[in-house]
């Protein structure tokens, strides 16, 4: 037998071989390719359902609610508190977005002019509070509201976080801090009162005589209260 004739049938298996390999792999090819097909699809179809939400329904409802709060608005500014708080109501009920966030912090300043403070409360609990001088304000409202509701905990906890959400504003955060003081005063916790009152005469010492406002008096009495 001659030497070709030996190497033939093995070069044969060899590219049945190698035809087989390229097979299995224009297979894999072929399945991946449909792997990304699907996968482009789903994100494809995500998409669009992103782009149909902000157009179709986000952008108009945000137009809306900014339309209705408008009309609100006007309502408070010529007086009529009482139509304003219907509608301030009705926004934050039925809108989200920034709209329906503010409209609940108004519904509760205007419930909380009437006395109404658990209603306040409740509208509160709907707000988000992000931002830092308007937060810490609502923060401080919600102290407001449990003081007059005599849960003075809750008061506590409340003007800690105006405090925290004031972001140091040397005009608004020893504000909240007197609010602080004076809730620990009610709950005979000189102490706590006197410290506050050291926090505001190290951290902002030209508050008291910007407002006219004699923190040293305050101070001096935490201190006798306290038996210091």
């Amino acid at each position: 037998m001659s030497k070709k004739e030996q190497t033939a049938p093995q070069d044969a298996n060899a590219i049945d071989e190698l035809n087989d390999q390229l097979t299995g792999i224009s297979q894999k090819v072929q399945e991946n390719q449909r792997i990304i097909y699907i996968a482009t699809g789903v994100v494809a179809f995500i998409v669009i359902c992103v782009l149909v939400y902000i157009y179709a329904f986000r952008n108009p409802g945000i137009e809306k609610g900014n339309d209705e709060i408008g009309l609100a608005d006007l309502e408070l500014m010529q007086g009529n508190d009482s139509i304003a708080l219907i509608q301030y109501e009705n926004i934050a009920s039925s809108h989200g977005y920034s709209a329906g966030n503010r409209a609940a912090l108004q519904a509760a300043i205007l419930l909380y002019q009437k006395g109404e403070y658990q209603q306040a409360l409740d509208y509160l609990g709907k707000y988000s509070a992000d931002e830092s001088f308007i937060g810490a304000a609502a923060y401080s409202l919600e102290g407001d509201c449990y003081v007059n509701l005599d849960q003075l905990d809750n008061a506590v906890k409340a003007f800690k976080n105006a405090i925290a959400q004031s972001d140091d504003n040397p005009s608004y955060t020893p504000f909240f801090m007197l609010k602080l003081a004076r809730v620990y005063n009610a709950q005979q916790k000189y102490g706590d009162e006197l410290k506050v009152y050291e926090e505001i005469m190290k951290e902002y010492p030209a508050y008291g005589d910007m407002y006219g406002i004699d923190i040293r008096k305050y101070l001096e009495r935490a201190r006798l209260q306290a038996g210091q």
